[in-house]
């Protein structure tokens, strides 16, 4: 299984998730989060980064330019859409990008089925709410293509390891405060989804 570790703030905390076995980080370029980092300050974790990790920028109600320029900046190696986005914008993109659903209904969790994607759950807000989705609604889905966010913490990764997910997206649950990770909380958290 495959953890990536979202909302990402300083370099202490990307190095921890990295030795206790994180395939990928996330890098929060949306001003609202509580999880925000500027892109230049990205780029200084990045830069001190092992090889092999993804490095994944989220992105909410930007056009492909905004996109490009940020990802140049920061170094990162994919983009995280979170907002509707059409065709035109994915083919203007410079860098491999995963679309982000966000499931209100079981249909939901169905959509860009052809393609890998992240399902989260709907807030209002976006991004880093903790808010669960229904497991119940992947009991019938093929979901070897699906990075499962929203609601995950150490206590319930067990549950989600059955469904076969490719990989789980994880922020809120392994925090000790918006945008601190908790070193015990990322290493329960990989322990679990890795054995």
């Amino acid at each position: 299984m495959r953890v990536k570790i979202c909302g990402i703030t300083s370099l202490q905390d990307a190095q921890h998730a990295i030795a206790a076995g994180a395939d990928a980080l996330g890098f929060v370029f949306y001003k609202d989060s509580p999880r925000y980092i500027c892109p230049e300050d990205a780029k200084a974790i990045i830069s001190q980064l092992p090889p092999f990790i993804e490095k994944v920028g989220l992105f909410v109600n930007e056009d492909a330019a905004s996109i490009n320029t940020k990802a140049k900046v920061s170094a990162i190696t994919l983009a995280q859409l979170h907002f509707d986005v059409d065709e035109e914008l994915c083919a203007a993109l410079e860098l491999p990008y995963i679309k982000v659903v966000r499931a209100q209904t079981r249909d939901d969790v169905s959509e860009q089925s052809q393609e890998y994607r992240l399902v989260d759950a709907y807030c209002e807000a976006y991004g880093g709410m903790g808010k669960r989705l229904n497991l119940e609604w992947f009991d019938t889905l093929d979901c070897s293509r699906i990075i499962l966010a929203g609601g995950l913490s150490p206590e319930n990764v067990k549950e989600c390891l059955p469904y076969g997910f490719y990989a789980l997206d994880v922020s809120s649950g392994v925090e000790k405060s918006k945008g601190i990770k908790d070193p015990q909380k990322v290493s329960a958290f990989i322990n679990a989804a890795k054995c």
